[in-house]
């Protein structure tokens, strides 16, 4: 039986990342940060099945426990402080976690398990200003957030161990993945969620930042199968995970809209925009200043054909069904909220 040792076990990506590997017969260890009351989130209907050790990326000594205890074949690195606007807010607490806590990591993967398989997330925030259209392996990166580049040194540092200790050492640089288990903070949640409040009138307006951004989305499940794969191959390398598709937030919140029978009609532009219901007219969405970032990642599109031709991997849940699932996701918690809030 192979073990696996999943640090930020309890998020979007390492919930299924850990569903996955429970499914191939692994035995699952996943580390914790210790608070007041005690969180499982996205893995609580998995709990009994995952071994919980207490550590934390900015303390090498209890990652040397975790390594040592677990005794991995496997270390996925999925631990971050992973919100945008967050990275800008602290970004020192950003660094620590994102860039020195996965040196932190090999370090003691190094010492004590030289011989397990590490996996870095990386991530497109890396590409940032981009220097060509799509993103490859190959694309210089510019990073435009504290985030992007704390993720940038995490990366490189990935790649140095390897070169360095000749650890089997990889990074995915993950374009976003999005799934019903994304945190409420992230633009394509806040969409979903407030389009199923809408629908039941809890909420009159959506308010949101650039719609003009793009973005490549594909599902978080459908990504952490890549990094599993990437950890069976002969060689470590890094690879691209993306879709090849490109799509506005306008585009997201349209589709995210259409779910629930709302025929969005745009008009005004930049900061003047607002969508209103077609049906209606009444003003569903605007745009508001405030969520802008300070530097702005205009566009990110990913070109995963290394991924595809050297692993085999392919996304296999589209665009739209993405978008749907997490609307429908959304609309069953707002559902049972309100009949929560009548007993």
């Amino acid at each position: 039986m192979k073990r696996a040792l999943i640090t930020g076990i309890t998020g979007q990506d390492g919930s299924y990342l850990a569903e996955l590997l429970l499914e191939k017969g692994y035995e699952v260890y996943g580390l914790m940060r210790r608070k007041s009351v005690v969180d499982y989130g996205n893995v609580e209907h998995i709990k009994g099945k995952i071994h919980f050790m207490y550590a934390d990326m900015t303390d090498i000594t209890s990652l040397i426990h975790a390594v040592q205890v677990s005794q991995a074949d496997e270390v996925y690195n999925l631990a971050a402080q992973s919100f945008v606007a967050t990275s800008w807010e602290q970004p020192i607490t950003t660094a620590d976690i994102d860039a020195v806590g996965v040196t932190n990591l090999l370090e003691a993967i190094r010492i004590i398990k030289p011989d397990a398989r590490f996996y870095q997330a990386s991530t497109s925030e890396m590409f940032g200003l981009v220097q060509a259209i799509p993103q490859s392996e190959a694309t210089p990166f510019y990073p435009r957030s504290p985030y992007g580049v704390a993720k940038l040194y995490g990366h490189w540092i990935t790649k140095n161990y390897r070169e360095s200790y000749g650890l089997y050492a990889c990074s995915g640089i993950l374009f976003n993945h999005e799934s019903e288990r994304r945190g409420k903070e992230f633009v394509t949640r806040k969409i979903t969620d407030a389009v199923a409040r809408i629908k039941y009138g809890l909420l009159d307006c959506l308010e949101l930042g650039n719609l003009d951004a793009k973005r490549d989305w594909g599902h978080s499940k459908d990504y952490v199968r890549a990094m599993w794969l990437m950890l069976q191959q002969d060689q470590a390398d890094d690879f691209v995970i993306a879709t090849n598709e490109t799509r506005t937030v306008r585009d997201f919140v349209t589709h995210a809209f259409d779910r629930v029978g709302v025929q969005v009609s745009w008009s005004g532009k930049g900061v003047d925009e607002i969508g209103t219901d077609a049906a209606t007219g009444k003003i569903v969405t605007r745009v508001n200043p405030r969520f802008f970032r300070p530097a702005e990642v205009d566009i990110l599109l990913g070109d995963p054909s290394k991924a595809e031709n050297a692993l085999g991997w392919t996304r296999e849940i589209p665009f739209q069904e993405l978008v749907f699932r997490m609307v429908d996701h959304d609309l069953e918690l707002v559902k049972k909220e309100i009949a929560y809030s009548k007993l």
